[in-house]
């Protein structure tokens, strides 16, 4: 299951709580984050280890900035509070071998 994050301190809590952490930067206006939405969620049921997030880069800008996104969607997956990787555009192949080698 995806979780929306609704501000920084939800995003810190997240972070702090969980070893491997999955982060959809995305818009409700963005064409390809809804086209990579439907495999973003099945993948969080795939990995139950991990957990998975979206930020909504127009609501939580703060985040957005702090994290140096420029396109979307921008993944990033940190492991132990620490980001590991960064995939920007649609790339789930990628996402996916990433993940998994966070999780190993």
């Amino acid at each position: 299951m995806v979780q929306e994050i609704k501000d920084k301190e939800d995003f810190e809590k997240v972070l702090s709580e969980h070893k491997v952490v999955v982060v959809d930067f995305t818009a409700t206006w963005c064409g390809p984050c809804k086209m990579v939405a439907p495999k973003f969620e099945e993948m969080s049921k795939k990995y139950p280890d991990a957990v998975f997030v979206k930020v909504d880069v127009d609501q939580c800008q703060d985040i957005s900035q702090n994290a140096g996104i420029r396109a979307m969607p921008t993944f990033h997956i940190y492991k132990e509070k620490q980001r590991v990787t960064e995939i920007i555009g649609v790339n789930v192949t990628k996402l996916e071998a990433d993940l998994q080698t966070a999780l190993a």
